[in-house]
């Protein structure tokens, strides 16, 4: 069984671009290139590793494609494309030729529109994708999940994957409405969950392992450990943690699991969802 980190990216810092990254988060105000995960991930037995986009831009796509090229450990890439755009499926099909290209993302957590991903023009993107058994990511906060379940149920037949577990207030150990939110997947079989991005949603400076027990349980009995996959979210977890700390928060938490279902997470399931 190959483990795969489902959930990395990579960077040339650019302070304008990544305008994100702010004062904060200054450990990562800096480049993040393939040869700075290779090793790491050689380290904790990793064999590769999926990387998502990180700006909105066919220029991202170029970036990431080309790293992709040049390191046979990067199986996959999750790009951006404008799915409200007409002519989206022409950009698809472009990125058909590319073998690598296994999904798209859009950054619906930073819209102002919450519901964006229910507009005519969103679901129309959306309704291509499976032409070209392409996956979608979604990215957003506790506050679209309502959303997010009624998109994924217009496309029964498209494989999604909630990142991050939909950012829950980790911090605050505030649950309740996310929980009752995420419970409603458990019937779409067509969506997955990242068990990933958690440490930059707790307490940068505080967390406990404990901490992230009751989220972890709740994603475990939504999604079964058929649905999920580990996510490093490097580097922007070493905002909060190492890879090793972030790690090692799941690594103790599925060490009761059989091994199939252990496999499932660190890299089987990755593999059937991203057709790697």
């Amino acid at each position: 069984m190959q483990r795969i980190d489902a959930h990395q990216h990579f960077w040339k810092f650019d302070p304008v671009r990544d305008s994100w990254i702010n004062e904060a988060m200054a450990v990562i105000q800096r480049d993040f290139l393939p040869n700075d995960l290779q090793p790491i991930l050689q380290q904790n037995n990793f064999d590769g590793c999926v990387v998502v986009q990180s700006d909105q831009s066919e220029k991202e796509n170029e970036f990431q494609l080309s790293n992709a090229a040049h390191f046979d450990f990067i199986k996959g890439v999750v790009g951006w494309v404008d799915l409200q755009h007409e002519a989206v499926e022409d950009s698809l099909a472009y990125y058909s030729g590319f073998s690598k290209m296994k999904g798209f993302r859009h950054i619906l957590q930073g819209e102002s529109d919450r519901a964006l991903m229910l507009k005519p023009a969103f679901m129309n993107g959306i309704s291509r994708l499976q032409k070209f058994d392409y996956t979608y990511d979604i990215l957003i906060f506790p506050d679209q999940l309502k959303y997010a379940a009624e998109l994924v149920a217009a496309f029964p037949n498209q494989k999604f994957v909630i990142d991050h577990i939909a950012k829950p207030g980790i911090k605050e150990h505030v649950i309740e409405d996310w929980k009752k939110d995420i419970n409603v997947f458990a019937g779409h079989e067509n969506v997955y969950c990242k068990i990933s991005g958690m440490v930059t949603e707790a307490d940068w400076k505080h967390w406990k392992t404990e901490d992230f027990t009751p989220y972890l349980d709740t994603i475990v009995k939504t999604f079964g450990t058929s649905r999920i996959m580990f996510g490093s979210d490097w580097p922007v977890c070493m905002v909060a943690a190492s890879y090793q700390q972030m790690l090692g928060i799941v690594t103790d938490y599925f060490s009761s699991f059989t091994q199939s279902e252990q496999e499932n997470f660190f890299g089987s399931n990755a593999f059937k969802f991203y057709n790697l």
